[in-house]
């Protein structure tokens, strides 16, 4: 399994976005600049509530149906998308960031997950579930990724999964 110190290759330079926080103001949100052996880019702010991992999930799908990403695949990169984005309510602060890249050669798609690092204390969903019950989520992650792993930078973290996937006729 790839870890974040060998996905080096798969990014450029983190950029600065602004974006809205819970408190009104500004915050820089990184977003993740694709190496050029990519060849689709999306990258977008979300809220931090539970709602956005139906927003993320909503965004996913519309671009890679763009990209003709075969609906199995599709359904896997959606599935990473969701329990990423759910992380990041529950454990981590805002702001939070969705990035998708596709590398058409390697027939692969990247997904990363800006935060705004670990949260003092988790969300209400992650807190009224017991032990044994936390982390099934990293599993799903890990079961469908062909690597995985967290970048820290400055201003938060990424967690990304980079996934196979296969392309419809179009793609």
């Amino acid at each position: 399994m790839e870890t974040s110190q060998q996905s080096a290759h798969a990014l450029r330079a983190p950029l600065r976005h602004r974006a809205v926080g819970p408190s009104g103001r500004g915050q820089d949100v990184a977003l993740i600049e694709c190496d050029p052996r990519f060849t689709g880019h999306l990258s977008r702010p979300l809220a931090h509530r539970p709602e956005s991992v139906g927003h993320a999930r909503r965004i996913a799908r519309s671009v890679l149906s763009a990209w003709h990403i075969d609906e199995n695949a599709a359904h896997s990169v959606l599935l990473v998308v969701s329990e990423l984005v759910t992380n990041a309510v529950e454990h981590a602060q805002p702001p939070l960031a969705l990035h998708l890249c596709r590398e058409k050669a390697d027939r692969r798609v990247w997904v990363g997950i800006t935060d705004g690092g670990p949260s003092v204390q988790d969300g209400p969903r992650a807190s009224s579930r017991a032990h044994d019950e936390r982390g099934r989520g990293l599993v799903i992650v890990e079961a469908l990724a062909a690597a995985h792993g967290i970048d820290r930078h400055v201003g938060g973290t990424t967690h990304w999964a980079r996934l196979p996937v296969v392309y419809g006729a179009r793609g």
